[in-house]
């Protein structure tokens, strides 16, 4: 089964998917299915920990690590050694974002997925880094839309005026303006870092003539795949997965997710000027990068 849920810089719900065929299954997937997001919920980990000090440039040792009887192994195995956190977010490194997350403390990674926007019941501890807690394609995909509007979390609504044949309006929904949730330099680092992950990382896949940026997400034995990504004009989330949670064969974020995503967006720009992301970000040169503290591989 699949999902996909698209909405804009105001909140409006621009297209929603709830599965392949609702004739043979009325269950809407996008706004229902309780899924693991894998590591579509790192930048929520990453944007904690630059809300705390870091930056895209602090170098982190990708190495194996234990906590407690929990080793956070990298997908296939492969560790990289000293990295930055952003080469980490694009590469989707497991250790370092469970590094980041005990630095930071998992209660400030569910402060900020919840300030974001996820709804979900969140468990703090140190797995919720890899995307351990259930949420929904609706409410993670909603949770990046202040990534791609500058900073602000609008209210997701399906409709924004209800009128009678003569144009009188019968309902008209909010036209406030939405509070700012993350700060304009916040949202130029992680704009920076999640570009990475679709000009170079786990989701090149996702790529088009639009500056783009995102997360792909796999959870344990493929039992989901997502990817998450937005530009300026409308943030997507595709969700792929089995209904009764069996695994799928070697299916990635990267993959299906990332391909589907691509398609949709090609079709939903079409004719739309392209406009930058929002946000800066100035890497410092790598022959002037000073790491900060640096853990232990093992903890």
């Amino acid at each position: 089964q699949g999902a996909l849920v698209s909405i804009d810089d105001s909140g409006a719900v621009r297209a929603m998917v709830g599965g392949y065929d609702y004739s043979t299954s009325q269950f809407d997937r996008a706004s229902e299915a309780r899924r693991q997001p894998g590591s579509a919920f790192k930048p929520f980990v990453y944007m904690a920990a630059l809300e705390a000090g870091r930056t895209p440039d602090s170098i982190r040792n990708d190495a194996p690590i234990k906590i407690g009887k929990w080793t956070p192994d990298n997908y296939g195995g492969k560790y990289y050694g000293k990295v930055t956190l952003a080469t980490a977010l694009a590469k989707s490194l497991n250790s370092v974002a469970a590094q980041l997350t005990m630095e930071v403390g998992p209660d400030a990674v569910v402060e900020a997925a919840h300030r974001m926007g996820i709804q979900s019941d969140l468990q703090a501890n140190t797995s919720i880094a890899l995307g351990t807690s259930e949420v929904t394609p609706l409410e993670l995909t909603s949770a990046y839309v202040p990534f791609a509007n500058g900073g602000y979390k609008p209210d997701i609504h399906f409709i924004q005026r209800i009128t009678t044949a003569n144009g009188k309006v019968l309902y008209e929904g909010s036209t406030g303006s939405a509070p700012r949730v993350i700060k304009a330099d916040i949202v130029g680092m992680m704009n920076s870092m999640m570009t990475g992950t679709v000009e170079v990382g786990t989701a090149k896949k996702a790529a088009f003539n639009w500056p783009s940026a995102g997360k792909t997400g796999t959870s344990q034995n493929s039992r989901d795949a997502w990817f998450v990504g937005y530009t300026a004009n409308l943030t997507t989330g595709v969700w792929f997965g089995n209904d009764d949670g069996s695994p799928m064969k070697k299916v990635t974020g990267g993959a299906l997710p990332a391909q589907a995503w691509h398609e949709f967006m090609v079709a939903a720009h079409e004719g739309v000027p392209v406009r930058p992301l929002p946000g800066t970000w100035k890497s410092t040169p790598s022959d002037t990068i000073v790491p900060d503290e640096i853990p232990s591989a093992a903890a």
